[in-house]
């Protein structure tokens, strides 16, 4: 299911708005994308902040998903992302 900024998805969504380092950002997703008890694992390409992952993960908790770990292509270990997600199983193909 896609996470998307506001106005990208056509049907009615949920919407988490988080801090930036610069700033503030949202995300949304449709209301009907997770089932209630929806075992989900979440997918993205950098884990930086932590800040994407963590309104991510909001947004699967708060419509009922079970949220069994973040997997990630890259990680920049320095910018301390896992730090947001403590209690999440976070799996990292590539470590900067």
């Amino acid at each position: 299911m896609p996470l998307r900024k506001p106005g990208k998805l056509p049907a009615a969504v949920e919407r988490v708005t988080y801090d930036l380092e610069y700033g503030s950002a949202s995300l949304e997703v449709h209301r009907d994308a997770i089932v209630p008890g929806r075992r989900v694992l979440l997918v993205d390409d950098v884990l930086a902040t932590g800040g994407t992952a963590a309104a991510s993960a909001e947004l699967v908790v708060r419509l009922g998903g079970v949220l069994l770990g973040c997997a990630f292509v890259a990680e920049i270990a320095a910018l301390a992302g896992r730090a947001k997600l403590p209690d999440v199983p976070i799996h990292s193909v590539l470590m900067y």
